[in-house]
C-alpha cells in the first residue's frame, strides 16, 4: 500500500510539472519502428525519439527467451540519476488514466536498460497504444524535469515481425557451444550419436554468426595402439571436422586444426568410458571483445 502510494503521488507530481517539462517524444507523423535484426541469433525492434535517440527491444539466442530494453541516449547521464517509467496515454486518447511500471537507476556514462519483465510490460503497455514514459530529473539542471515518451504509432506492424523473429530464436547460445567436445565410437571415426548432434548446433550457430572470428579444432586419442597411428588418428579427426564446417560455408581461413595423438589425456585408459572420453575433438570459438 505504501509502494502504491508513492508511485501514485509520483504521478501527481510528474503530472502537475508537464507543462514546465522538458518532453521528448515522436508524433504521429514522425514515429517509426524498425526490426534491424531479424536472424536466428538476435532480433532487435528500434524506435527512434527526436532530439533525444532510440528504444531497443532486444533478443538473443539461447534457452531461455530473454528480452532486454535499452533506452540509448545521445547525451548519456552525467551522474547516477533515478528516473520512474509511467505507461501513459498518448495525446489523442485523452481520458485514459496513467499507471506506474516500474522505477530506474540511469548510471553515470551509461544508456538505460530494463531487464525481461519490465520490457515485456512494455512491450504490452505499446500494443495496447499507451506511451510508455521515463521521467527524471536533468543531471545538468536538477530544478529542470524531463519526460521521454515511447510512442505506439506505428507500432503494431514491426511488433508483429519482431514477435515472428522472436519464435526463430535458436534454443543455445554462443556460450553454450562456444567450448563443444565430441566423442567417438571404440576403435572407429565414427561420432557417437550425441556429438553428431553437438556438431550440427556449432554449423548451424556458425552459419549465422559473423562475429565469430577463430574456430580452433584440435583432435585426441587414447593411449591403445601405437603412437604414430594414434597420432595420425588425431589429425585425421580434426581435418575431418574442419572440411565439415567448411562444407557448411565456414571460412576456411577462420578454422585452424591440430592433431594431438594420445597426449593430455582427460581421463585414464582404463576402462572403456574413460577411454572415450580420451577419443575426442575440441572445438573452441572465439569473437572480439
Amino acid at each position: 500500500m505504501w509502494r502504491k502510494l508513492v508511485l501514485m503521488s509520483s504521478l501527481v507530481i510528474c503530472t502537475s510539472v508537464m507543462a514546465d517539462m522538458k518532453h521528448y517524444v515522436a508524433s504521429l507523423d514522425n514515429s517509426f519502428w524498425r526490426v534491424s535484426e531479424n536472424t536466428r541469433i538476435e532480433c532487435r525492434l528500434e524506435h527512434d525519439i527526436p532530439d533525444y535517440g532510440k528504444a531497443i527491444f532486444s533478443s538473443k539466442a539461447g534457452k531461455n527467451l530473454n528480452m532486454l530494453f535499452t533506452l540509448d541516449m545521445w547525451i548519456k547521464p552525467d551522474e547516477i540519476t533515478q528516473a520512474k517509467l509511467f505507461s501513459r496515454a498518448p495525446s489523442w486518447r485523452p481520458g485514459i488514466n496513467s499507471k506506474a511500471l516500474t522505477q530506474l537507476s540511469y548510471h553515470k556514462q551509461f544508456n538505460g536498460e530494463l531487464p525481461k519483465k519490465a520490457a515485456w510490460s512494455m512491450l504490452n503497455e505499446l500494443s495496447r497504444g499507451m506511451e510508455p514514459t521515463f521521467y527524471y530529473s536533468d543531471w545538468y539542471s536538477q530544478s529542470d524535469n524531463v519526460a521521454v515518451g515511447i510512442s505506439s504509432a506505428n507500432f503494431g506492424g514491426k511488433y508483429r515481425e519482431f514477435r515472428s523473429c522472436l519464435a526463430q530464436l535458436l534454443p543455445y547460445s554462443f556460450d553454450d557451444i562456444a567450448f563443444t567436445v565430441l566423442t567417438y565410437e571404440e576403435g572407429d571415426t565414427e561420432l557417437t550419436h550425441f556429438s553428431k548432434y553437438q556438431l550440427k548446433k556449432v554449423q548451424e550457430y556458425l552459419s549465422y554468426d559473423p562475429e565469430v572470428e577463430l574456430v580452433l579444432i584440435d583432435g585426441f586419442t587414447d593411449s591403445y595402439g601405437p603412437k604414430s597411428i594414434n597420432q595420425t588418428v588425431s589429425n585425421n579427426r580434426a581435418d575431418s571436422i574442419k572440411q565439415l564446417l567448411i562444407a557448411s560455408g565456414i571460412p576456411k581461413d577462420k578454422i585452424i586444426s591440430n592433431g594431438h595423438g594420445e597426449k593430455r589425456h582427460v581421463a585414464s585408459n582404463e576402462l572403456v568410458q574413460e577411454r572415450e572420453r580420451n577419443r575426442r575433438v575440441v572445438i573452441q570459438l572465439s569473437k572480439a571483445l
